[in-house]
């Protein structure tokens, strides 16, 4: 089926405004990389201060063509740009890649420049990459729309390709989606193409990844980004990546303060808060990869390779050392390197010397690699029910020695039963990279890379994308009343949440203290005493928490106790009264919450709670709202996960009741954005299984409130008491 960017990846013709003799400036060697790389249409240079550019004729104008032209490359000062923009939409052109800068980068009326670029793309239906973009590379269609040296063409060199299967690469900067061009075809991996983003005055990393997921010629993506203007192009995208099960890896930049400031200068974008990108990515299955070498053997894997059927891996070498240092790299991501069966061993000595050893790391030694035992070996484990992946540890460095033969490999690899991964130890040289590269191999020679992208090939494995939430299914309702003031306390926040339809535990809000007698008998013996302020966030800070009371000369002294504490050291605080609440049953305690990201909008949160949120962070986000199914998936991605699941004999949790209450409280904050920013439930107690959960403290903040605008502050907010 067309895309509406067909056009833009393979025009027909391009017209190159702002052309150029001088191969040594950006306009000369765009059109001398065009013609490098035998772009099969027609080539339009515009200038109006030349007759002719190699041969070409020159038109003074896009007008003058008289001729469709599918894309225009802008190539001018950037106060003309828009000018000849203009210029490009009366003559019909379809497409335009604006590789002038001085635009949002700058600001001030730079900015206001591109505001109008992105405005005639609305009015007109012209497709604009840019501002400031290095262009992109169609390599199966030889469109080499970029200046980037990475596409340059050597006659004398024959390129190196390994692949059959093929990566697409989207990055907002163009250097580095050139630069994972570059390092890719060194290692012999196939590209379809590579995209440089720029400024997104209307084109963004949303629409392009779009392009690549539905494209039958690439088979992994690779994506760079510092952030998303196009959210709701970017995450259908995600959406359909994950069900075409097509895999995305992506490298978000600007996590740091002060990655965030190169990010909003040099591309004007903005960074946004790291945990949201991360919940999304986790939501639709992208692989995140902080490193441009781990990122490309991750793509290398994939390309290669089938996906495993679980996580035992055999390390096959020819070196003891190498062999038990490539067993490390994989059991330190978590996989199995498990010991082979007497059959299989049996088998795997009978193919080296008797100093080798069969066990797993199969050291089959030096002397196998010309007697076939390598080969054969890596057989016997490609055909054995006990390994899910093999990799190959060995010597590549030879420049005339090859360690398996062409004929016997490339059926083996083809076959594509289970991953084969291949890492030289040594300096791999040309020679073998071209002749494992006739069988499908791509040499590997980064280690611990190589053990992330085994453990990422275990885990996308396994990846499902989880049926989205149906909140239509949860009538809204009307919450205003409990929502007439931003700051809440915790009695507020619980009114708010119980008008929502959330089940809380009965308690009473005594304002004086002839109320207490009916409020302690209504909520019964043992009990706990907190004071309500809007103002007092750590309640235990000022002594505002009396817990376990037993009896009723307990209570009135605590009632007492409390006021007169707060008064101590908070006099200025509006005191609503004390909060009578049953003391809770024991339970796994647990933290819910919900923020407001600036990109993706409402988000929820599960990790550990209680006093030690803070201290060990172990926190899962996603997109609100989600299913009682996804927040399953979250609470098991916990690393205190076995806390819920029976840890050292202790009975198993209620993990559907606190699943369900995961998914209320993210369809509240999802149905109501706009008025709540923040949630928190913290502690709620997970009790044994089918005795549900218990809301102990809650914190509702409205979205008036001075939250900072990405609504970063509410983890690192507060312990919420009692």
């Amino acid at each position: 089926m067309p895309h509406p960017l067909d056009s833009f990846f393979a025009p027909a013709s391009i017209a190159l405004i702002g052309a150029s003799r001088d191969h040594e400036k950006i306009p000369g060697r765009l059109l001398s990389m065009l013609r490098k790389n035998e772009y099969p249409g027609k080539i339009y240079p515009v200038n109006p201060n030349y007759a002719e550019i190699d041969g070409l004729i020159c038109y003074k104008s896009i007008t003058d063509i008289g001729a469709p032209v599918d894309l225009a490359i802008i190539l001018i000062p950037a106060r003309a740009v828009l000018a000849a923009l203009e210029q490009c939409a009366a003559a019909g052109v379809k497409n335009a890649v604006i590789i002038s800068s001085g635009f949002a980068e700058e600001g001030g009326e730079s900015a206001a420049m591109q505001d109008a670029i992105a405005a005639l793309a609305r009015r007109t239906g012209m497709r604009i990459s840019g501002p400031n973009a290095e262009g992109f590379f169609s390599q199966k269609q030889r469109v080499a729309a970029t200046f980037s040296p990475a596409v340059d063409v050597k006659p004398s060199v024959v390129p190196l390709v390994a692949t059959t299967k093929r990566i697409g690469i989207v990055a907002q900067s163009g250097g580095i989606g050139f630069a994972y061009y570059h390092r890719a075809s060194a290692l012999g991996i196939a590209v379809s193409y590579v995209v440089s983003a720029g400024n997104e005055s209307d084109l963004g990393a949303g629409e392009f990844l779009d392009y690549m997921v539905q494209d039958a010629s690439t088979d992994v993506i690779l994506l760079f980004i510092e952030g998303i203007r196009d959210v709701d192009k970017f995450l259908a995208a995600a959406r359909r990546a994950a069900e075409l099960k097509k895999p995305v890896i992506v490298t978000k930049v600007g996590r740091s303060g002060a990655g965030m400031r190169a990010a909003a200068s040099h591309t004007a974008s903005m960074a946004g808060w790291s945990a949201a990108y991360d919940a999304v990515f986790a939501k639709y299955g992208f692989i995140v990869s902080n490193d441009l070498d781990e990122a490309l053997t991750i793509a290398a894997v994939l390309a290669t390779n089938p996906l495993p059927k679980g996580d035992r891996v055999a390390v096959v070498t020819v070196s003891g050392g190498a062999g038990i240092w490539g067993a490390d790299a994989v059991a330190l991501q978590g996989l199995q390197v498990p010991e082979l069966s007497e059959k299989v061993q049996a088998e795997i000595s009978a193919l080296m010397p008797s100093y080798g050893t069969a066990r797993n790391p199969i050291d089959v030694t030096a002397q196998s690699v010309t007697s076939g035992g390598l080969q054969k070996s890596v057989d016997v484990l490609t055909a054995s029910d006990e390994i899910d992946a093999i990799l190959i540890v060995l010597s590549l460095s030879s420049d005339v020695r090859k360690p398996f033969k062409e004929a016997e490999l490339t059926p083996v690899l083809a076959a594509q039963h289970k991953p084969v991964v291949f890492y030289s130890y040594t300096v791999p040289s040309d020679f073998a990279r071209r002749e494992l590269a006739k069988s499908g191999v791509v040499v590997l020679s980064g280690l611990t890379y190589v053990g992330v992208a085994m453990r990422q090939l275990v885990d996308y494995a396994t990846f499902e994308l989880r049926k989205p939430a149906d909140g239509a299914q949860v009538p809204a309702r009307d919450i205003s009343a409990q929502l007439k003031s931003p700051a809440l306390s915790e009695a507020d926040s619980k009114t708010l949440l119980r008008a929502a339809g959330i089940a809380l535990p009965d308690e009473v809000l005594v304002k004086d203290k002839g109320e207490l007698d009916d409020a302690v008998a209504r909520v019964g013996f043992p009990l706990v005493l907190k004071i309500q302020s809007p103002d007092i966030a750590h309640k235990s800070e000022v002594g505002g928490v009396r817990v376990n009371i037993t009896t009723k000369g307990e209570a009135f002294l605590a009632f007492e106790a409390l006021l007169n504490n707060v008064r101590q050291h908070r006099p200025e605080a509006a005191i609503q009264g004390v909060l009578v609440c049953p003391m809770a049953k024991q339970g796994v305690e647990i933290i819910i919450g919900t923020m407001t990201d600036a990109t993706f909008g409402p988000m929820v949160m599960v990790g550990l709670g209680g006093i030690t949120t803070e201290l060990f962070r172990d926190v899962v986000y996603r997109p609100a709202p989600v299913s009682a199914e996804e927040a399953g998936t979250m609470l098991a991605r916990l690393k205190a996960a076995p806390l819920l699941t029976g840890f050292r004999g202790a009975a198993m949790a209620d993990v559907a009741a606190v699943s369900q209450l995961i998914a209320d409280i993210s369809v509240l904050a999802a149905q109501h954005a706009e008025e709540i920013a923040e949630i928190e439930l913290n502690p709620v107690l997970v009790h044994a299984e089918g005795q549900g959960v218990t809301i102990v403290d809650a914190l509702g903040v409205g979205r008036r409130s001075s939250l900072c605008p990405c609504g970063r502050g509410w983890l690192a907010a507060k312990r919420r008491d009692g």
